[in-house]
């Protein structure tokens, strides 16, 4: 059992070919994947996609890349579209200072928002973070002082006084295919030290394919070397970093229990 908490179905280089991606994820072991959305547009097609596939849940959220395309989102809306029985999660969401590719107090607005839908509905939020750890830290402190919320920060590449910051928050960790390559040391050395129990693993497809496919479209069938790479990187056994990430994913997005 293996779980994919983070793709992008919907997007180009999976889209075209999704039938075959997803047999591919399932002949790996991937018995479930996170189908996630980064801005309204997308929002049918990646519930259709979840409604269509047993295996596939959808999330509903505004990217912080999308926030200035998204000036006034909407909580009413948030909080309705999260109510259909295949969304499990809200986002993602966050802020990102790496691009800036929307105004910064607009993106912290929107996170705040997705925050207090996360609350309403219970659902957790997926929270992406580059280039911004403090302002993303003391908002996720400041909404959890105003109301208990679940989350995860997905893609974790921050530092590892971040991710304490974060677990003491209650919120889980999820790692991406780029702990496998070269450069990524620091992140090796937090991966490491992380609560098995809070580790969640993803692809992020179509990016960040891990090695040995670093290069390629990314793909859910990859999260098995994603998963294999920090098993061995923590001295965990393949089978238990499996069966780990696949409870605490259920754990966390209780919505998607079998």
């Amino acid at each position: 059992m293996l779980v994919d908490s983070h793709c992008h179905l919907n997007y180009k280089g999976l889209v075209e070919e999704q039938g075959a991606v997803l047999e591919r994820a399932r002949q790996s072991g991937v018995t479930a994947m996170l189908n996630i959305s980064t801005r309204e547009s997308e929002w049918r097609d990646i519930v259709s996609t979840a409604d269509r596939e047993n295996d596939v849940w959808a999330s509903i959220g505004i990217h912080p890349h999308e926030a200035d395309a998204h000036p006034d989102v909407d909580l009413g809306k948030l909080v309705k579209e999260a109510g259909h029985n295949r969304v499990v999660a809200i986002g993602e969401t966050g802020l990102d200072y790496y691009y800036d590719h929307s105004d910064r107090e607009r993106q912290k607005q929107s996170f705040r928002t997705h925050i207090h839908a996360a609350r309403e509905t219970g659902l957790p939020i997926i929270v992406h973070t580059r280039d911004a750890e403090a302002d993303t830290a003391n908002i996720m402190a400041e909404e959890m002082e105003q109301g208990a919320y679940t989350g995860v920060i997905h893609c974790f590449t921050a530092s590892e006084d971040f991710a304490r910051k974060a677990l003491s928050l209650g919120l889980y960790i999820s790692i991406s295919g780029i702990v496998t390559f070269k450069n990524a040391k620091d992140l090796q050395e937090t991966a490491a030290k992380l609560p098995l129990d809070r580790l969640l693993v993803e692809t992020d497809a179509p990016f960040l394919a891990p090695v040995p496919h670093r290069g390629k479209t990314g793909e859910p069938a990859f999260v098995a070397d994603t998963a294999r790479f920090l098993a061995a990187l923590r001295g965990d056994t393949y089978e238990d970093m499996c069966e780990a990430t696949s409870q605490n994913f259920y754990q966390l997005f209780t919505k998607a229990r079998p």
